[in-house]
């Protein structure tokens, strides 16, 4: 990520646009401080409308609706190796 001086982002805002939509987030500062950052129209949108919830990728799923039988041994305790 560049960092642009704020008098030079000014200066140069077209070239700062041209690489935000290129090479990704710009940073503008103040005084020293990082401010803001310039991000491309995709980058926004990506941020703005998040792809859908775990929940709604399986939903999405071919399997979604399937009754699936699931064994499981109903014991308290099960016998483990620890040596």
């Amino acid at each position: 990520m560049r960092t642009w001086q704020l008098q030079e982002a000014k200066a140069r805002l077209s070239e700062v646009i041209k690489r935000a939509s290129k090479e990704g987030p710009q940073t503008i500062t103040m005084r020293g401080e990082p401010t803001a950052v310039v991000i491309s129209k995709d980058e926004y949108k990506q941020l703005k409308h998040p792809k859908g919830s775990f929940v709604d990728f399986m939903r999405k799923s071919p399997l979604y609706g399937v009754d699936l039988y699931l064994k499981r041994e109903q014991t308290l305790t099960r016998e483990a190796d620890v040596s």
